[in-house]
């Protein structure tokens, strides 16, 4: 028997949903290694959100099986909830409440101890400090999301579900985020981040998944994925190919934004 703390922190296993007239996962496989950050990238209704809530226990899968920090999700939900944390698209922040009522209300709803300290650590590791007595009303974007994911952390989870985290912020802003994910990590805390960026997924994980039409039609590091397209040459210069060429040749290029912006997201017709 494999020991839980050598076992992938996410294991799932031919994970099917489907919906009246829709099938949105086709048998779905992958592992998530302990303190890794692992990006599920594809376009919008690739299904990436149905999985989380699949993960997180909040829906029921058709067919096929997960474990989550070595529990079940459909025979060990309680378990499983306790192991995790989830943050959306949007932050849930109560925008009357400073940032550190915010954290000390989440703590004391968790029965910890010492909230007002688990308040202050959280406020310093995410440069929030002084905002701490503002209203979250008076946040940008950036601080924001930082002091949601700070809220997602009490309690010391093992795995966090990052669900399109930096959706609709600006590009400072998102690289706040993206060091605050990089941080997580770096403490030990395993990541599943689901993006429609392909900068963020390039920036930020350990290994990439490419959700499309409901099936991992990819999963490697991203040295591995480059290697998936030849080499572009241009007047003898070698050229590398970048993650968005990996994904356009994988999964075609009706699912590509518009070429304004290296931000924008990815979108199906």
């Amino acid at each position: 028997m494999i020991n839980q703390v050598q076992a992938p922190a996410i294991q799932v296993r031919g994970i099917e949903k489907s919906y009246p007239k829709l099938a949105v996962l086709r048998g779905v496989d992958f592992d998530v290694a302990r303190g890794s950050i692992f990006a599920l990238l594809g376009s919008n209704g690739a299904g990436k959100t149905t999985l989380v809530k699949i993960l997180s226990t909040l829906l029921k899968p058709d067919a096929g099986g997960a474990r989550v920090n070595g529990f079940d999700v459909a025979n060990q939900a309680g378990d499983v909830r306790e192991s995790i944390s989830l943050t959306g698209q949007f932050a849930a922040v109560d925008e009357l409440l400073s940032g550190r009522e915010n954290l000390v209300l989440i703590a004391r709803l968790r029965h910890l101890k010492s909230s007002g300290k688990i308040a202050d650590d959280l406020l310093e590791r995410f440069s929030l400090t002084d905002a701490a007595t503002r209203k979250v009303s008076t946040y940008s974007g950036g601080m924001r999301r930082r002091l949601d994911i700070a809220m997602s952390l009490i309690g010391n989870p093992a795995v966090i579900f990052l669900d399109e985290p930096t959706t609709g912020l600006d590009p400072q802003a998102r690289i706040e985020v993206w060091q605050a994910i990089k941080d997580l990590a770096g403490r030990g805390t395993t990541v599943l981040l689901t993006t429609q960026y392909l900068d963020e997924a390039e920036q930020l994980a350990d290994r990439i998944a490419i959700l499309h039409e409901g099936r991992i039609i990819v999963n490697g590091t991203l040295a591995e994925l480059k290697q998936l397209i030849p080499a572009a040459k241009v007047e003898y210069v070698e050229k590398l190919p970048t993650l968005e060429d990996v994904f356009l040749a994988l999964v075609g290029k009706s699912s590509a934004a518009p070429a304004a912006a290296p931000a924008q997201p990815l979108r199906s017709n």
